[in-house]
């Protein structure tokens, strides 16, 4: 036998063992549906939570490639978690790969800045976040993730070794958990039943349901915040892949680009990332045989409300699969299948869509192939285009650290750091990464401002953020070819100073400040309700909860709770304030006289009179008040109780209860009136305790009041108020407290508002007496989303008063 005979037999043997070795590592990657008991979009089989996190932990256990944890609890306790996946090699290298990332996102940190940029753009990895289940109805993603993790931990093409190579993979299964496990456990208790398929009858995230991603500029809630704090802030991702599920009846997968507009504070590379990858990845799923893909409409890219990572240097890419019934099939007929807005017709093929799907049946399993589809086609374009995705990411962060001149705006002042709002501003600023400083005393604009005064440069990686939030933006007036307006995806208005009600100066690059050394300065946000406190009497704020999940409920809850102790203050420090729901059958049964005060949010009269039909849900969850429900109302009223209709629960109160008030734009076409989510300008008349604001929001021990002469208004299916008969005649049996200005022109701050002059000098905020209770009503929502404190002050004044 010749020497290299034997030596090619030793190197056979030797790889055959190595193949051997590593397809007996790959049996042991655990399939979901080894713990499952099923495979992820199989028809109507949903994980729990438990099962999801067990799943992970597997799989981390399991794989060389996996790193799973746990970074915090969400609203309801349960563990908040994300996975880290990529190459055995980078997985031992992460902290120096983090560390590159943090180099790039801010050039003021090199000495020779392209030099060095050179050196970290050819060692670094694009870092791309997957991030799934925000809205927990839309159950293909969460189950999707472990679809798309066991594939990297398990597969051995080259295709996927490369994603390995050359990304880091930050995947979090669920930004919701909780709700995983409230419609799961709707789905089930539904199964088999005429129900199956239908949306919990409870928002599917304790507050703010679906509305959880409409929260990544004000950080509302605690998974908004571990997201932000942990992850974003922590890696700095180059691509964000938010993965989604639309309605049934639409195009099958909408990928970028979005459609017009877009937020001017976008950077263009942000625009041109999300277009080229978009497009990349449409033209590969068509490639690979889906059907029905769309771009270029539906949504846009107009609010940092649900994009932080376009302010933060990171392409985010909104995948939106159509839906089936929860995990339920359906089918829908090919006449059945309708448009969207930029020009969508389902039926028909366009530049913007193809190839049509001609209708059929559709399943959950069709759900997570053009997801784990749609996720690897990304993955394989941030691999294939590493080093452009990072010279991309430190190109943005070049010219956003750039050098403002002359009569540039380089900065913003927030003058009053104690004051509650400001200092409400200052801390979502610094949660966003923003960097603040304190200076000197200094003059400007004829004003004196202290030392140790907020300043806000705009030189820095994240100042595009900071003008998004504290700028006035108008909308553009766009309508189509007949004239109608085209409807934004979301609202039209995001400055975040103004819904805070919080000072903001611009200040010219050519103004320069001198640095202050900043003391340690603790700011008393809320003072503890009941610790050593002893309470002699109880004051209860009830809010009504229909079985007909309202998102305004559930924000005026968190609103109210979050803030229990500023609303305390209107009251003796010796009363203690509860907060509770209150429903149907305890308004039905007249079982709500403990109610000090009773808050109807913001909803439609149609659904607090008659809630879901019979057709619709098991039996328990059918009705609302009519009839038994508003006669109590009425009796509620006339023993001197107090109820206050916030928004569109105004029209229910003017109707049932015979208000001499008049809904002015009720019934107004499109063309003449359309005010899509904007801020607006109100006016207060004369003195009204509604109308009044503590100097010191936050300080319990300053009882200063000072009367309100204007403030904001948030504008959204709105109604606006007109006293339909003599004034005089009815002048102790009403107050009106705000009016919108006289001058159209006046009236919009921020957003867009067509028709403004139909709202010029009506109330929009208003009281009424009826026996010895009374009604307010809110023309407005004063409790925006959590997010407008300008206003919380008049609900609060509203419910102490």
């Amino acid at each position: 036998m010749s020497k290299n005979f034997l030596r090619i037999s030793v190197l056979s043997g030797l790889c055959g063992l190595i193949f051997a070795l590593s397809v007996f590592a790959q049996t042991k990657i655990p399939a979901p549906k080894d713990v499952l008991g099923f495979t992820p979009g199989e028809d109507r089989k949903l994980a729990s939570w438990a099962q999801t996190i067990d799943y992970f932990k597997k799989l981390d256990a399991a794989s060389d490639r996996v790193i799973f944890e746990e970074i915090g609890k969400t609203t309801l306790g349960k563990p908040f978690v994300y996975a880290t996946i990529s190459s055995p090699k980078n997985l031992k290298n992460l902290k120096s790969y983090k560390w590159i990332n943090e180099q790039l996102a801010d050039p003021r940190k090199f000495k020779s800045v392209d030099l060095a940029a050179r050196r970290f753009i050819k060692d670094g990895k694009t870092i791309v976040l997957i991030t799934c289940g925000i809205h927990s109805t839309e159950v293909g993603s969460y189950l999707s993730s472990m679809l798309i993790a066991e594939r990297l931990a398990a597969a051995a093409d080259p295709e996927t070794q490369k994603i390995l190579d050359e990304t880091i993979v930050l995947l979090v299964p669920s930004l919701n958990p909780d709700g995983v496990d409230i419609v799961k456990n709707w789905y089930d208790k539904t199964l088999g039943t005429p129900f199956e398929g239908t949306d919990p009858p409870e928002l599917y995230h304790k507050y703010v349901g679906h509305d959880n991603n409409r929260d990544w500029y004000a950080f509302t809630q605690v998974e908004t915040q571990l997201t932000v704090d942990k992850i974003h802030n922590a890696w700095h991702p180059q691509i964000v892949h938010d993965i989604h599920q639309q309605g049934s009846n639409g195009a099958r997968l909408f990928l970028p680009p979005y459609m017009v507009p877009v937020e001017p504070n976008v950077p263009r590379q942000i625009v041109e990332g999300f277009t080229e990858l978009g497009s990349f990845m449409a033209d590969d799923l068509r490639k690979k045989g889906l059907q029905g893909i769309t771009t270029n409409t539906t949504y846009d890219a107009w609010t940092p409300a649900r994009a932080y990572s376009h302010y933060h240097g990171g392409v985010r890419i909104l995948s939106e699969t159509a839906s089936a019934r929860i995990a339920s099939p359906v089918t829908i007929k090919f006449e059945d299948l309708r448009g969207a807005s930029g020009g969508l017709d389902a039926k028909k093929e366009s530049p913007n869509f193809s190839p049509v799907w001609k209708g059929g049946e559709w399943k959950l399993k069709d759900i997570t192939n053009y997801m784990t589809t749609g996720a690897f086609s990304l993955l394989k374009h941030a691999s294939d285009n590493r080093e452009k995705w990072l010279s991309r990411f430190y190109s943005i962060g070049k010219e956003a650290t750039r050098p403002r001149k002359g009569s540039e705006t380089a900065a913003y002042i927030i003058p009053d750091n104690e004051r509650y709002n400001e200092f409400r501003l200052r801390s979502v600023l610094e949660r966003g990464g923003v960097e603040i400083e304190e200076v000197e005393a200094f003059e400007f604009g004829g004003r004196k401002f202290k030392s140790e005064t907020t300043i806000v440069r705009l030189d820095q990686p994240y100042g595009n953020f900071v003008k998004a939030l504290v700028s006035p933006t108008i909308y553009p007036n766009l309508l189509d070819e007949s004239g109608q307006p085209i409807n934004p995806y979301d609202v039209t208005a995001h400055n975040l100073s103004m819904l805070f009600g919080a000072e903001v100066i611009p200040v010219p690059a050519s103004f320069k400040f001198r640095k202050s050394k900043p003391k340690q300065q603790e700011m008393l946000l809320s003072s503890p309700i009941g610790a050593g406190r002893k309470f002699s009497n109880t004051f209860t704020v009830c809010i009504y909860k229909s079985f007909v999940p309202s998102m305004d409920e559930g924000w005026t809850r968190w609103v109210l709770e979050d803030e229990l102790s500023i609303l305390s203050n209107r009251f003796p420090y010796s009363t203690q304030v509860v907060v509770k729901s209150i429903t149907n059958p305890e308004i039905n049964d007249n079982l709500f006289n403990s109610c000090n005060r009773i808050i109807f949010p913001d909803q439609s009269q149609k659904t607090i009179l008659e809630g879901y039909e019979k057709d619709q849900m098991p039996l328990e969850y059918v009705g609302g008040l009519k009839g038994k429900g508003v006669e109590n109302l009425k009796q509620y009223l006339e023993k001197g109780g107090a109820i206050i209709f916030l928004n569109q629960s105004s029209d229910f109160a003017i109707e049932q209860f015979n208000l001499p008030v008049k809904n002015v734009v009720k019934g107004l076409s499109r063309k003449d009136f359309f005010v899509p989510g904007s801020i607006l300008r109100i006016k207060f008349d004369a003195f009204h305790p509604i109308a009044t604001l503590n100097s010191k929001f936050a300080d319990s021990e300053n009882r200063s009041w000072n009367q309100l002469k204007e403030s904001i208004a948030w504008f959204e299916n709105s109604p606006a108020f007109e006293i339909k008969t003599d004034p005089l005649a009815l002048a102790n049996n009403f107050r009106i407290i705000a009016s919108y200005p006289k001058n159209a022109n006046e009236i919009l701050l921020s957003g867009w508002a067509l028709g403004a002059e139909k709202l010029a000098g009506k109330a929009a905020l208003v009281e009424f007496t009826l026996g010895k209770g009374k009604i307010i009503l809110f023309g407005f929502r004063p409790q925006y989303r959590g997010q407008s404190l300008a206003t919380f002050p008049l609900l609060f004044n509203a419910i102490g008063n």
